[in-house]
This record gives C-alpha cells, sequence and structure tokens, in this order.
C-alpha cells in the first residue's frame, strides 16, 4: 500500500530525499503517479527497492551494475548475477592489493623518517618528486 512521502521514503531507507530524486532520474526506483495533483506516495516495495540499492552499492556495485542487478532480479538470471558478483570481487581485490601498496610505501617512508637524523624529510621529499 503507498502510503509514505518521499521525504519517509529517504528515511526509512536511511538516505537523503535527493538521493531518492537521482536514482529516480537514473531509472533504478519509479516515480508513483499523483493522482489528481496529490503529493506522490510510496509504499514497502519501494521502500525494498531503495534498500536494495544502497546495499548494493555498498557492496561496490556501479549505479549501471545495480540498474542491470534490478533486472536481473526479475528474470532469476543467477549465472549473470554471479558474473556481476565475482566481477566486483575482482575489482575490490584489486584495489586491495593498490592500496598494501600504498600502505607498505607509506610505512616504509614513515620509517626512513624515523631513522633519519638530518636533511630534509623522506616523506616530502617523495612526494616532491611523483
Amino acid at each position: 500500500m503507498a502510503r509514505d512521502t518521499i521525504g519517509a521514503l529517504a528515511k526509512a531507507a536511511g538516505v537523503g530525499v535527493e538521493t531518492v530524486r537521482y536514482y529516480q532520474r537514473r531509472g533504478l526506483l519509479s516515480e508513483p503517479a499523483r493522482p489528481h495533483g496529490e503529493v506522490r506516495r510510496y509504499g514497502d516495495e519501494d521502500i525494498r527497492r531503495l534498500k536494495f540499492i544502497r546495499s548494493a552499492q555498498a557492496a561496490g556495485f556501479t549505479l549501471n551494475e545495480i540498474g542491470e542487478l534490478l533486472e536481473l532480479s526479475a528474470s532469476d538470471d543467477r549465472a549473470r548475477a554471479r558474473e556481476l558478483a565475482q566481477s566486483r570481487v575482482a575489482a575490490i581485490d584489486d584495489k586491495i592489493a593498490e592500496l598494501r601498496t600504498a600502505r607498505n610505501a607509506l610505512a616504509g617512508l614513515a620509517s626512513d623518517c624515523a631513522n633519519k637524523r638530518g636533511g630534509p624529510c623522506p616523506i616530502l621529499t617523495a612526494f616532491e618528486r611523483s
């Protein structure tokens, strides 16, 4: 039953009203009709869909991928959903490797800074060379 305003919908999902409107413009969330010019009303299915979008974003999916996941949900295409998830896992693994490299480089610079007694700070000089 559609009973909630856009503000109540946004609050129930923990997002702002502008986020809801953005998702509507992107075609991820429908925009209910305005019968007789009244305020649009949203229901439980809209809240579920909005929470799905937010959860998928938290898992690292792009809005385009989320749109595809929403379409797959209707067709129950598990193979494609699994493929998207595996692709997201690979991207996360790449990001973790990149962050580890950055962490190790920064830790090395911090150690060099602590051990070096004269001259410019190794941290600052490293960033000047970049």
